[in-house]
């Protein structure tokens, strides 16, 4: 009699698989983490700026964080520090069996990407000088 198994695909498509919200929340918690952890030497670079005793360092630091490239990669730092900080206690939750059920899980996924954009648009109207 031949088994009746299922063949296996050779190659994942990532195309056809459907993630849930919960999935994309946690890929994206990743690239997050990798995001802040690659873009570390730019942001030591910058408090050592923001801290100089010397007007040269003021001045300096004033050139680069005016800059439109700069400002838009510190948006794109705040959103990763958000996302990470409020998926992170998401993730904590879930260690303690809170928020488990898919609904829930589904929820607090919603939550995490509306609370992290919702902060990174206040903040970053700030950062870019709107008020």
């Amino acid at each position: 009699m031949p088994e009746m198994t299922k063949e296996r695909p050779k190659h994942l498509a990532l195309h056809e698989i459907r993630l849930p919200l919960a999935g994309f929340a946690s890929i994206l918690h990743r690239v997050s983490g990798a995001g802040l952890f690659l873009m570390l030497p730019l942001l030591i670079w910058l408090l050592q700026l923001s801290l100089g005793a010397t007007q040269d360092s003021a001045a300096m630091f004033a050139a680069v964080t005016g800059n439109w490239l700069v400002k838009l990669i510190l948006l794109g730092l705040l959103w990763a520090f958000l996302h990470h900080f409020c998926m992170g206690i998401r993730i904590l939750l879930i260690d303690i069996h809170v928020g488990v059920e898919k609904q829930q899980a589904h929820n607090s996924a919603m939550t995490v990407m509306v609370v992290s954009l919702a902060l990174t648009a206040i903040l970053g109207l700030k950062l870019l000088g709107a008020y």
